[in-house]
């Protein structure tokens, strides 16, 4: 072993002179000529630095020659970030002497390169079998990435997906490489170190020498009998506190359940272990998928990049995505820690049985993924209808937004420069639309054939989105040709319709035209009910219809006039207009009353609403319209029919401003939220009595429950009482009004029994002014106080006050960011701030302060984590052209002078380029 790391020269000259970016190309993939088929890893842990030795067992590929780097000919490509690993040491079982640089081996900028001559001398009687070993050395400690081995608070994690394990250590870092991590031995100091994890079964574990100033040292050896590609590699090392428990598979075995977090955590994990069982079941229930090992560890993180982390066995989780109880998380916590629970233990087939064959196919996993987990969330609660909804306005709200920006990608991208870039929205969401296209097409029954079929034909591999499209049609016997260019077309289509009623024939007659950026047009199932026009009966129900043609028309013999309920629950990630351009606000009226498409329902009453707001805010006639939204408004919240509380407290709520950012040309942030706060106090006018009594009665209830509960009725109660509240503190026009408000607020805030209250009180007085601000300032201080330090409840108080609409909110947002709380170095706080202000109107301050804010907390944020800056960035800035002309200026300004970096990452300059283009 070397004193010199051997790619210590090479470390040297990427830093002074770093290498151009390199685009990868999704047609230019071709498989490695050597491969890894076994890994055996040691870690030793100490304090600023940590040993790694590497053992792997390589194989020549049959498959055909891949990636060669040495001048033409073969050899064994390794990753590795030679600014992160030191290479210590490079030997080749069976070759005598030390392999010597330039001859035997090469070093180039991220990658070690070992040539097929010296694998060959070093081959065993199996010629196709040689084993190469490693020694580097890494420094957790000083990774603020976050990707690879980092250290977040006192304990030591990983997080490998995309290529974090090149940071770690020299390997094939690309998920077509599946190899079986036969032992992962982990040691590190006993007392600060005592739980030390990884991938698989535990194998043994014990005590060894090794330590400084007599210190004991642990160990413990892990083994994983499943192949795997090294993004799924994790270790986790730390003084943690465990929650454990138990579920019994369908075949009758055992699996461990246990749940690691800091020790004053613990008692927060119980949801989440619960969550994980009902997940484990509604798999095996739903799709007859059962898990494969006898241990499954969880383990919650302060600081991560990501939501969590679906490595085999051993996932790690964002605390803010695994630990909840009432006094800190909210409902939606609740919500969000269900569906990532379950999401990422759905993986462990949809993702790690089964993975990708290149990053290009990201959505193979991602999006199959997030279906399945939207699917268990909307019936293990019964709430499809609300889950829906909510998983729609996402969609509606960011992904369509990405389609329109210079970051618009087919769910399958084409190129990239940096992966961790294509964790977006497109990939996932509109990715798991694509995936409920095959359902709705199918079936459910056809869908879990095809399922079954995918997994039957590809367990244990790395594959393309086409082999799960081949699996769908061949077990429907079916052509999915068609279907296919959702893989390869970029941006939202559009589909117009227009209707007729025959009343002599008997006939109703609709014509459907598509328009996207594909040559050729897309297969696009348009679900379809009818409903008769003067009693609101249904009377043709759910209908799906296969547009397949540029335009097509559909004839339905009907008694009477009807309404079209149009897209029912949503059925294709597009935009449906009708062919006037001009929606038919008493049809939207009608739908938002009598649709039996609980969806539906909702959005014709959005339509309706975002038609009275947008009116207000280009300055037309609106009278006649708001009189539409007040009748349906009234309606529903009188509707006696409607049983669902979350239902009728969604269907009461006003579109959010970036949904209604989507339908306008030029973007206008400031403009629409006072048009919407017009409606918005039009409604709570008209309707204080009820809005009044309503919330009363709801707060009775609510008070009334001595039992904290997260089940429908629970939930749904406390979502539309607090709807009711927003309605009550939007009256702040006079004095007296903004008394009231406040005394409104504040009574529930102090009252709060649970997070969702407290938190819904909140986020009212926090934007109170006048004679409001004396309370906004007790609450404030307050909350903060109640918190005692929780970092999960602190990051709730960032977000409120980074995003209260209030005048002066940018040198608030400043004075947040010199707070003793806040760090660039934990992306949760980090976005709690940064992410809540550039959502608000203060943002898009003509004066442009609000941008150039951004940028200079942009140029901190590279430094730090450059997978922040990069997402930061790509929420902010992307769209500048769809503002006006003196926003758009200053917002282009800003990528100018990011672009202008010396020092920019990768990450952001990827943005950046796509932003400026």
């Amino acid at each position: 072993m070397t004193s010199t790391p051997l790619n210590a020269a090479l470390a040297a000259e990427t830093k002074a002179n770093p290498p151009k970016p390199v685009e990868v190309v999704r047609l230019e993939y071709a498989p490695l000529k050597y491969v890894v088929s076994k890994v055996s890893l040691d870690f030793k842990l100490y304090t600023g630095r940590t040993l790694v030795e590497s053992v792997l067992t390589v194989t020549d590929n049959d498959l055909q020659k891949g990636e060669s780097d040495v001048g033409g000919e073969d050899g064994l490509v390794l990753d590795g970030e030679e600014a992160t690993v030191k290479l210590l040491a490079l030997s080749v079982d069976g070759c005598e002497g030390a392999l010597v640089a330039d001859v035997d081996f090469f070093l180039k900028p991220g990658k070690l390169i070992i040539k097929g001559d010296t694998l060959r001398r070093g081959a065993s009687s199996n010629e196709n079998v040689m084993v190469v070993r490693t020694t580097v050395e890494i420094v957790p400690e000083d990774n603020t990435q976050l990707s690879g081995l980092y250290k977040s608070g006192d304990m030591y994690c990983t997080q490998c997906e995309a290529e974090g394990f090149r940071r770690i250590t020299y390997y094939p870092d690309r998920p077509d490489v599946m190899a079986t991590f036969e032992q992962v031995r982990v040691e590190a100091n006993s007392k600060d170190f005592p739980v030390l994890l990884s991938n698989g079964n535990l194998v043994k574990e014990g005590t060894c020498e090794g330590g400084t100033n007599g210190d004991t040292r642990k160990f413990a050896v892990w083994s994983d009998p499943f192949p795997k590609p090294s993004y799924l590699f994790a270790l986790v090392a730390g003084d943690l506190g465990c929650l454990e428990d138990s579920f019994t598979t369908m075949s009758g075995r055992n699996v461990a359940l246990r749940f690691y977090s800091e020790h004053k955590n613990v008692s927060k994990l119980s949801y989440a272990v619960e969550s994980l069982k009902r997940a484990m079941k509604w798999d095996e229930d739903t799709f007859g998928l059962e898990y494969d090992l006898d241990l499954f560890n969880v383990v919650a993180v302060e600081s991560f990049n990501m939501g969590a982390m679906e490595n085999k066995s051993l996932n790690v989780f964002n605390t803010s995505c695994v630990l909840a109880d009432p006094k800190t998380s909210s409902d939606a916590n609740y919500f969000r820690v269900e569906g990532i629970i379950g999401h990422e233990y759905f993986h462990n087939w949809t993702g790690n049985r089964v993975t990708c064959r290149d990053w290009f196919q990201l959505t193979l996993k991602e999006g199959l993924t997030v279906f399945r987990d939207q699917q268990f969330s909307g019936q293990i609660n019964n709430c499809a209808a609300v889950t829906r909804i909510s998983n729609v306005l996402t969609v509606r709200g960011m992904q369509f937004k990405e389609d329109a920006g210079p970051m618009s990608h087919p769910i399958r991208p084409d190129a990239y420069i940096a992966m961790d870039n294509f964790y977006t929205a497109t990939v996932y969401r509109k990715g798991a639309e694509v995936i409920r296209m095959y359902d709705t097409i199918l079936g459910t029954g056809g869908f879990r054939k095809g399922m079954d079929l995918y997994f039957k034909r590809h367990d244990g591999s790395a594959v393309t989105c086409d082999d799960f499209l081949a699996a769908m049609a061949d077990a429907n016997d079916t052509d999915l040709s068609q279907f296919s260019r959702w893989y390869s077309t970029s941006g939202t289509p559009t589909v117009t319709y227009v209707s007729s009623f025959d009343e002599e024939k008997g006939l109703f007659v609709i014509g459907l035209s598509q328009t996207s950026r594909s040559d050729e047009p897309l297969f696009i199932p348009v679900a379809l009910g009818l409903l008769d026009k003067e009693t609101g009966e249904e009377v043709l129900p759910t209908t799906v219809l296969e547009l397949k043609e540029m335009n097509q028309t559909f004839t339905f013999p009907v008694k009477g006039d009807v309404v079209p309920s149009i897209l029912r629950n949503f059925s294709a990630p597009v935009k449906m207009v009708p062919a006037s351009g001009v929606v038919n606000e008493s049809d939207m009226a009608f739908l938002a009353s009598n649709d039996t498409d609980g969806f539906n329902r909702w959005d014709s009453a959005q339509q309706l609403y975002a038609a009275a707001i947008l009116k207000v805010m280009d300055g037309k006639e609106y009278a006649e319209t708001l009189d539409l939204v007040l009748s349906t408004f009234g309606a529903t919240l009188k509707d006696a029919s409607i049983s669902d509380d979350a239902i009728r407290a969604y269907a009461l709520i006003l579109p959010g401003e970036s949904t209604l950012a989507e339908a306008v040309t030029v973007v206008d942030p400031p403009a629409i939220r006072n048009a919407r706060k017009f409606v918005k106090k039009a409604i709570a006018k008209k309707f204080k009595t009820e809005l009044t009594a309503a919330y009363e009665k709801l707060t009775a209830c609510v008070e009334a429950d001595t039992v904290f509960k997260v089940d429908g009725e629970s939930t749904g109660r406390r979502r539309l009482r607090n709807v009711y509240l927003g309605y009550l503190c939007a009256l702040d026009e006079t004095a007296e009004q903004q008394i009231e408000a406040a005394k409104i607020a504040t009574a529930q805030f102090e009252a709060a029994s649970g997070m969702t209250d407290k938190l819904a009180a909140f986020n009212c007085l926090v934007s109170m002014s006048g004679e409001g601000s004396s309370a906004r300032d007790a609450a404030i201080q307050k909350f903060y106080d109640d918190a005692n330090g929780d970092p999960l409840v602190i990051d709730k108080w960032f977000a409120c006050l980074a995003s209260a609409d209030l005048p002066d909110l940018l040198d608030r947002v400043v004075k947040l960011t010199n707070h003793p709380d806040f760090t660039l170095k934990v992306p949760n706080r980090c976005r709690a701030v940064i992410l809540s202000f550039t959502a608000s109107a203060a943002f898009h301050d003509d004066n442009g302060k609000g941008y150039e804010f951004l940028g200079d907390m942009l140029e901190k944020i590279d430094k730090v984590n450059s997978r922040v800056s990069a997402r930061t960035t790509a929420s902010s800035f992307l769209s500048w052209k769809r503002y006006n002309e003196e926003r758009a200026s200053m917002m282009k300004a800003q990528l100018e002078r990011l672009k202008a970096m010396p020092t920019i990452s990768n990450d952001l300059l990827e943005i950046v380029m796509k932003g400026l283009k």
